[in-house]
């Protein structure tokens, strides 16, 4: 008699090639329509947080440089504000059909240079980089229809500053509706993830955008902080954390300069007992290990219904040990690494702060690399609403665990947090998520999903998370004046 043996099924490695990838030794600063040197900057490698290594040399802006920057923005933005909306608009059509046709390297530059899955650049960040441009394309000829019919004029020169966690797709949602409605742009990307941004300058000067429309100035958080400071910047932009809004938002207290702030999170996802828990399962997967938790709405408070928390942290512990840890380059990678040593070293302290206050803490037994920066997917049960990781933002693959009884309950614990960015909702009662969505404190509440993003919805948070909407007409409005006013 013959015996079955179930057979175990592997992945084989899949590594993305990278020799179609054009990156030179090393990058200016683009000002003006070129790359040039920095006048009163420096220069600093970029490093591959999956090895360890320098990819590029990237030269960093000082004082002098965003001096030169905003001279040329102020020059080119008047002729750029003076176009009809249709010609802005094939301007940034022309950008995002680029982007979509160096997609595969944008990909890669951006895996290399960030640590995330390639699966995830791929999918999600270089389509949605692309896609926002097409849409704020098709906003350029039709601004007024975005401001309920109000006559308007574009702030002028606007300073924008993104974070290291989507350097393209963050660029994008800042430059297209700027560019859209008139305005120059001075953009500052993250010291750690800065290539993707001088590959799309690239391909500004490919879609001969008018020079010294669009600046990519990168540097620390000296460069920012400087940029900020600076006269002749009529709207300043930042995404990052709380307590860099906070000192910007000092910064410009008293002066006539816009400001948007999209900040930190701590956002929660609750789980009702009528939810499809397998599907419940993969949205909570879905919402703190996608882009290894560097993720500012990230689900890192999960609120279960008592009645079914056993269950689910049992499917989602069995489905966690799934994931493939690992180079950010393989396909089939699902955690890739820690974006820097310093991000390391935060989320290893607030995960030693959950130990030591009494939560109960499951990590993923999996291999890593040698050499770079990595955290296994690590789940927190037993835990208290004081305790740190149940109140500060971690910023990786570390998702807390708390139960609730009642709709009041979860309500009240969800909103219980200085952050007001984003929240899951997962269950089969449709009355039930309008009814806990409506009294949720959140900029963007998902419903039997998470982390879905769409360039025509507006995403933006509430107390500590931040002021102003990016996306969808909502996004033109802090990028745009009344006239006369």
């Amino acid at each position: 008699m013959s015996v079955r043996t179930s057979i175990v099924w592997d992945y084989a490695p899949a590594p993305e090639a990278t020799d179609h990838v054009r990156l030179r030794d090393s990058y200016g600063l683009f000002v003006g329509g070129e790359f040039r040197d920095p006048v009163d900057g420096r220069r600093e490698p970029t490093i591959n947080p999956a090895t360890e290594e320098p990819l590029a040399e990237v030269a960093w802006a000082g004082p002098k440089d965003l001096e030169a920057a905003i001279e040329a923005a102020r020059a080119a933005q008047p002729a750029w504000a003076a176009l009809p909306g249709r010609e802005r608009a094939k301007y940034l059509f022309r950008v995002a059909r680029l982007i979509q046709e160096r997609a595969r390297e944008l990909a890669v530059v951006e895996s290399l240079d960030g640590g995330k899955p390639l699966r995830e650049s791929r999918d999600v960040d270089i389509p949605l980089a692309a896609a926002h441009f097409f849409h704020y394309a098709g906003w350029a000829d039709k601004l007024r229809y975005g401001v309920a019919g109000r006559e308007v004029e574009p702030m002028g020169v606007v300073g924008q500053i993104v974070p290291w966690n989507f350097p393209l797709l963050m660029a994008a949602w800042k430059l297209a509706p700027a560019l859209a409605c008139g305005n120059a742009a001075i953009l500052k990307p993250a010291e750690t993830t800065p290539l993707t941004a001088l590959l799309l300058a690239e391909i500004c000067q490919e879609a001969e955008l008018p020079a010294g429309v669009v600046a990519i100035v990168p540097g620390d958080g000296a460069t920012g902080a400087t940029l900020v400071r600076a006269p002749g910047i009529d709207k300043i932009a930042f995404t990052g954390s709380t307590g860099v809004g906070r000192d910007i938002q000092t910064a410009l207290a008293g002066r006539d300069v816009g400001l948007t702030l999209e900040l930190g999170g701590k956002s929660a996802n609750i789980v009702f007992e009528d939810a499809a828990l397998d599907q419940a399962v993969e949205g909570i997967v879905n919402g703190i290990f996608f882009n290894q938790g560097h993720v500012c709405c990230a689900g890192s408070r999960l609120l279960i219904q008592e009645s079914v928390a056993d269950q689910v942290v049992a499917k989602l512990w069995r489905r966690m040990g799934n994931l493939r840890v690992g180079d950010p380059l393989d396909k089939n990678t699902d955690v890739g690494a820690i974006n820097s040593a310093e991000q390391l070293a935060r989320i290893e302290a607030l995960v030693a702060a959950g130990e030591e206050e009494g939560a109960v803490r499951r990590t993923v037994a999996c291999d890593v690399p040698e050499r770079g920066y990595w955290f296994a997917p690590t789940l927190f049960t037993d835990v208290s609403p004081a305790h740190r990781i149940a109140v500060e933002e971690i910023f990786g693959p570390v998702v807390s665990v708390l139960t609730f009884r009642t709709q009041a309950e979860a309500i009240e614990k969800a909103n219980n947090s200085r952050y007001g960015l984003a929240a899951g909702i997962w269950t089969d009662k449709g009355a039930k998520a309008f009814e806990v969505a409506a009294a949720l404190q959140a900029g963007v509440v998902w419903q039997n999903t998470y982390n879905h993003f769409d360039p025509t919805a507006a995403f933006g948070g509430y107390k500590e998370s931040g002021f102003g909407r990016e996306g969808g007409p909502a996004g033109l409005r802090p990028y745009l004046r009344e006239k006369g006013a």
